[in-house]
Protein backbone atom coordinates (compact mmCIF):
# COMPACT_ATOMS: atom_id res chain seq x y z
CA UNK A 1 0.00 0.00 0.00
CA UNK A 2 2.90 2.33 0.87
CA UNK A 3 4.55 1.65 -2.49
CA UNK A 4 1.27 2.36 -4.28
CA UNK A 5 1.05 5.72 -2.52
CA UNK A 6 4.58 6.58 -3.59
CA UNK A 7 3.76 5.67 -7.18
CA UNK A 8 0.72 7.91 -7.12
CA UNK A 9 2.90 10.82 -6.04
CA UNK A 10 5.44 10.03 -8.78
CA UNK A 11 2.63 9.89 -11.35
CA UNK A 12 1.37 13.25 -10.10
CA UNK A 13 4.85 14.77 -10.45
CA UNK A 14 5.15 13.23 -13.93
CA UNK A 15 1.87 14.89 -14.93
CA UNK A 16 3.21 18.17 -13.53
CA UNK A 17 6.36 17.74 -15.64
CA UNK A 18 4.22 17.30 -18.75
CA UNK A 19 2.02 20.27 -17.84
CA UNK A 20 5.11 22.47 -17.46
CA UNK A 21 6.33 21.29 -20.87
CA UNK A 22 3.05 22.47 -22.41
CA UNK A 23 3.31 25.77 -20.52
CA UNK A 24 6.79 26.29 -21.97
CA UNK A 25 5.38 25.75 -25.46
CA UNK A 26 2.87 28.56 -24.99
CA UNK A 27 5.18 30.94 -23.13
CA UNK A 28 6.69 33.94 -24.94
CA UNK A 29 8.72 35.68 -22.21
CA UNK A 30 12.23 34.42 -21.58
CA UNK A 31 12.12 35.06 -17.81
CA UNK A 32 8.96 32.97 -17.55
CA UNK A 33 10.64 30.20 -19.54
CA UNK A 34 13.55 30.17 -17.11
CA UNK A 35 11.14 30.02 -14.15
CA UNK A 36 9.27 27.10 -15.72
CA UNK A 37 12.59 25.32 -16.34
CA UNK A 38 13.42 25.70 -12.63
CA UNK A 39 10.01 24.30 -11.61
CA UNK A 40 10.56 21.40 -13.97
CA UNK A 41 13.80 20.74 -12.11
CA UNK A 42 11.92 20.78 -8.79
CA UNK A 43 9.42 18.19 -10.06
CA UNK A 44 12.24 16.06 -11.46
CA UNK A 45 14.24 16.16 -8.22
CA UNK A 46 11.18 15.38 -6.10
CA UNK A 47 10.18 12.39 -8.23
CA UNK A 48 13.76 11.08 -8.20
CA UNK A 49 13.95 11.34 -4.39
CA UNK A 50 10.59 9.55 -3.99
CA UNK A 51 11.71 6.73 -6.30
CA UNK A 52 14.93 6.42 -4.26
CA UNK A 53 12.94 6.21 -1.03
CA UNK A 54 10.35 3.71 -2.27
CA UNK A 55 12.73 1.35 -4.09
CA UNK A 56 15.90 1.56 -1.99
CA UNK A 57 17.99 2.86 -4.91
CA UNK A 58 20.12 5.11 -2.73
CA UNK A 59 22.28 6.46 -5.56
CA UNK A 60 19.18 8.34 -6.76
CA UNK A 61 19.41 10.60 -3.69
CA UNK A 62 22.64 11.95 -5.14
CA UNK A 63 20.93 12.43 -8.49
CA UNK A 64 18.11 14.37 -6.82
CA UNK A 65 20.58 16.59 -4.93
CA UNK A 66 22.55 17.23 -8.13
CA UNK A 67 19.33 18.13 -9.93
CA UNK A 68 18.40 20.68 -7.25
CA UNK A 69 21.87 22.21 -7.29
CA UNK A 70 22.18 22.54 -11.05
CA UNK A 71 18.68 22.74 -12.52
CA UNK A 72 16.89 24.58 -9.73
CA UNK A 73 19.63 26.91 -8.45
CA UNK A 74 22.77 27.30 -10.62
CA UNK A 75 21.40 27.18 -14.18
CA UNK A 76 18.34 29.43 -13.58
CA UNK A 77 20.51 31.92 -11.68
CA UNK A 78 23.00 31.98 -14.57
CA UNK A 79 20.22 32.48 -17.12
CA UNK A 80 18.57 35.26 -15.09
CA UNK A 81 21.97 36.96 -14.93
CA UNK A 82 22.38 36.66 -18.70
CA UNK A 83 18.91 38.10 -19.28
CA UNK A 84 19.68 41.13 -17.11
CA UNK A 85 23.07 41.78 -18.70
CA UNK A 86 21.84 41.32 -22.27
CA UNK A 87 18.55 43.15 -21.58
CA UNK A 88 16.48 40.57 -23.45
CA UNK A 89 13.45 40.23 -21.17
CA UNK A 90 10.88 40.74 -23.86
CA UNK A 91 8.24 38.70 -25.66
CA UNK A 92 9.61 36.20 -28.16
CA UNK A 93 7.30 35.49 -31.07
CA UNK A 94 7.45 31.79 -32.08
CA UNK A 95 7.80 30.81 -35.73
CA UNK A 96 4.48 28.91 -35.48
CA UNK A 97 1.49 30.45 -33.71
CA UNK A 98 0.67 29.11 -30.24
CA UNK A 99 -2.64 27.29 -31.04
CA UNK A 100 -1.02 25.36 -33.90
CA UNK A 101 1.99 24.55 -31.72
CA UNK A 102 -0.26 23.22 -28.96
CA UNK A 103 -2.15 21.00 -31.43
CA UNK A 104 1.14 19.60 -32.69
CA UNK A 105 2.16 19.08 -29.06
CA UNK A 106 -1.01 17.07 -28.34
CA UNK A 107 -0.31 14.88 -31.39
CA UNK A 108 3.25 14.31 -30.15
CA UNK A 109 1.97 13.29 -26.71
CA UNK A 110 -0.37 10.71 -28.27
CA UNK A 111 2.51 9.41 -30.40
CA UNK A 112 4.84 9.22 -27.37
CA UNK A 113 2.35 7.23 -25.29
CA UNK A 114 1.80 4.74 -28.11
CA UNK A 115 5.54 4.44 -28.68
CA UNK A 116 6.30 3.93 -24.97
CA UNK A 117 3.59 1.34 -24.35
CA UNK A 118 5.50 -1.76 -25.56
CA UNK A 119 8.74 -0.47 -24.02
CA UNK A 120 7.07 0.09 -20.64
CA UNK A 121 5.72 -3.46 -20.66
CA UNK A 122 9.26 -4.82 -21.00
CA UNK A 123 10.70 -2.56 -18.29
CA UNK A 124 11.14 -4.09 -14.86
CA UNK A 125 10.88 -0.90 -12.80
CA UNK A 126 7.91 0.14 -10.69
CA UNK A 127 7.88 3.56 -12.41
CA UNK A 128 7.56 2.19 -15.96
CA UNK A 129 4.05 3.68 -16.20
CA UNK A 130 5.59 7.17 -16.40
CA UNK A 131 7.79 6.34 -19.39
CA UNK A 132 5.21 7.68 -21.85
CA UNK A 133 5.12 11.03 -20.05
CA UNK A 134 8.92 11.15 -20.08
CA UNK A 135 9.07 10.59 -23.85
CA UNK A 136 6.28 13.12 -24.39
CA UNK A 137 8.24 15.71 -22.40
CA UNK A 138 11.29 15.09 -24.59
CA UNK A 139 9.29 15.56 -27.80
CA UNK A 140 7.58 18.72 -26.50
CA UNK A 141 10.93 20.22 -25.55
CA UNK A 142 12.27 19.40 -29.01
CA UNK A 143 9.21 21.04 -30.55
CA UNK A 144 9.90 24.17 -28.50
CA UNK A 145 13.47 24.23 -29.79
CA UNK A 146 12.50 24.09 -33.46
CA UNK A 147 9.67 26.65 -33.18
CA UNK A 148 11.80 29.41 -31.59
CA UNK A 149 14.22 31.61 -33.49
CA UNK A 150 15.99 33.13 -30.47
CA UNK A 151 19.12 31.51 -29.06
CA UNK A 152 18.10 31.57 -25.37
CA UNK A 153 14.72 29.78 -25.76
CA UNK A 154 16.44 27.14 -27.88
CA UNK A 155 18.99 26.49 -25.14
CA UNK A 156 16.20 26.32 -22.56
CA UNK A 157 14.39 23.83 -24.81
CA UNK A 158 17.54 21.72 -25.00
CA UNK A 159 17.81 21.65 -21.19
CA UNK A 160 14.10 20.76 -20.90
CA UNK A 161 14.70 17.91 -23.33
CA UNK A 162 17.56 16.72 -21.13
CA UNK A 163 15.17 16.80 -18.15
CA UNK A 164 12.80 14.54 -20.05
CA UNK A 165 15.62 12.14 -20.93
CA UNK A 166 16.71 11.99 -17.29
CA UNK A 167 13.14 11.29 -16.21
CA UNK A 168 12.92 8.56 -18.86
CA UNK A 169 16.13 7.00 -17.51
CA UNK A 170 14.71 7.07 -13.99
CA UNK A 171 11.46 5.48 -15.18
CA UNK A 172 13.05 2.72 -17.23
CA UNK A 173 16.28 1.83 -15.38
CA UNK A 174 16.31 3.77 -12.07
CA UNK A 175 18.73 6.31 -13.50
CA UNK A 176 22.33 6.28 -14.67
CA UNK A 177 25.49 5.58 -12.63
CA UNK A 178 26.58 8.56 -10.55
CA UNK A 179 29.89 8.85 -12.41
CA UNK A 180 28.02 9.27 -15.69
CA UNK A 181 25.66 11.85 -14.18
CA UNK A 182 28.56 13.88 -12.77
CA UNK A 183 30.25 13.82 -16.16
CA UNK A 184 27.07 14.98 -17.89
CA UNK A 185 26.57 17.72 -15.29
CA UNK A 186 30.11 19.00 -15.86
CA UNK A 187 29.57 18.99 -19.63
CA UNK A 188 26.32 20.95 -19.21
CA UNK A 189 28.01 23.58 -17.03
CA UNK A 190 30.90 24.02 -19.47
CA UNK A 191 28.45 24.26 -22.38
CA UNK A 192 26.41 26.91 -20.55
CA UNK A 193 29.44 29.11 -19.96
CA UNK A 194 30.49 28.74 -23.60
CA UNK A 195 26.95 29.60 -24.72
CA UNK A 196 26.98 32.66 -22.46
CA UNK A 197 30.10 33.92 -24.23
CA UNK A 198 28.48 33.03 -27.56
CA UNK A 199 25.38 35.08 -26.66
CA UNK A 200 27.50 38.13 -25.88
CA UNK A 201 29.35 37.86 -29.20
CA UNK A 202 26.07 37.55 -31.15
CA UNK A 203 24.64 40.55 -29.32
CA UNK A 204 27.74 42.67 -29.95
CA UNK A 205 27.85 41.72 -33.63
CA UNK A 206 24.16 41.86 -34.59
CA UNK A 207 22.57 43.73 -31.65
CA UNK A 208 20.11 40.83 -31.46
CA UNK A 209 19.96 37.19 -30.37
CA UNK A 210 17.76 36.14 -33.28
CA UNK A 211 19.57 33.28 -35.03
CA UNK A 212 18.20 34.29 -38.43
CA UNK A 213 20.88 36.99 -38.45
CA UNK A 214 23.50 34.24 -38.59
CA UNK A 215 22.40 33.64 -42.20
CA UNK A 216 24.04 36.95 -43.08
CA UNK A 217 27.46 35.45 -42.42
CA UNK A 218 29.11 34.37 -45.68
CA UNK A 219 32.52 33.01 -46.42
CA UNK A 220 34.75 35.51 -48.03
Amino acid sequence: MSLTYHLQVVNLLAALLLLIAFAMLSQRRIVALITLLAWQGVALAASTAIVAWSTGQHHLYGSAALTVLLKVIVIPWYFFRLVRRLEMDREVEPMINVPTTMLIGIALVIFAFNLALPIAQMAGTVTRSTLGIALASVLLAFLMMITRSKAMPQVIGFLAMENGLFFAATSATYGMPMVVELGVALDVLVALFVLGIFFFHIRETFDSLDLKHMEKLKER
